[in-house]
């Protein structure tokens, strides 16, 4: 009985090293945890207050419910930094392509920056894309997800008056447009 309870002491205070293995008797070494599945995945926290994780470790992944990715940590706990891992979350893109029709002038016209952007990005007919690409180009589910700016614009055809917080822009034509007559839109990433 001695042995024993020296054994169980000696042990309490050891330190021990392994791999964890789900679903396998032979984690990979390099690995902390090995998670083997044919068929099911990995659920993450699913957290929509961000601020709401206390501390959090630089590194730490979740899932960020508002902006529908993947998010880790790459700030400090005492700062963090938020950023989506999802492929498609860039910090920021410019706008496709959008008409503005300068024909007539008149003020409070408007633009829905985001549904544009949206339209653009679903349904792409089969000969304006590469054999194997699907039909919808990845893009952000909500208006609210992005940031919306005007970085540039010529100024002797529009007035920008404001952009919503769902990318609603009012503007001004106050000349028709020439060959050289530009607005820059730039969405970026919450």
């Amino acid at each position: 009985m001695n042995r024993f309870i020296t054994f169980i002491s000696v042990m309490a205070f050891c330190t021990i090293t392994a791999q964890v293995g789900i679903n396998t008797t032979t984690p990979d070494p390099s690995s902390a945890l090995d998670i083997l599945s044919t068929s099911k995945g990995v659920l993450l926290p699913r957290i929509s207050n961000l601020s709401s994780v206390t501390n959090p470790a630089t590194g730490l992944v979740i899932f960020d419910s508002n902006k529908k990715c993947i998010s880790q940590n790459v700030g400090t706990p005492a700062a963090p930094d938020w950023i989506c891992l999802s492929p498609y979350a860039t910090k920021f893109f410019y706008m496709p392509s959008v008409v503005f029709d300068t024909t007539t002038t008149g003020a409070g016209q408007t633009k829905d920056l985001y549904t544009l952007y949206k339209n653009q990005f679903s349904n792409v007919p089969s000969n304006a894309r590469s054999a194997s690409a699907p039909a919808s180009i990845p893009f952000f589910p909500n208006a609210t997800d992005l940031y919306y700016y005007v970085t540039g614009f010529d100024s002797s055809v529009f007035k920008i008056n404001s952009i919503s917080s769902t990318g609603v822009l009012n503007y001004d034509v106050i000349s028709n447009a020439t060959s050289a007559s530009f607005i820059n839109i730039v969405f970026v990433v919450k």
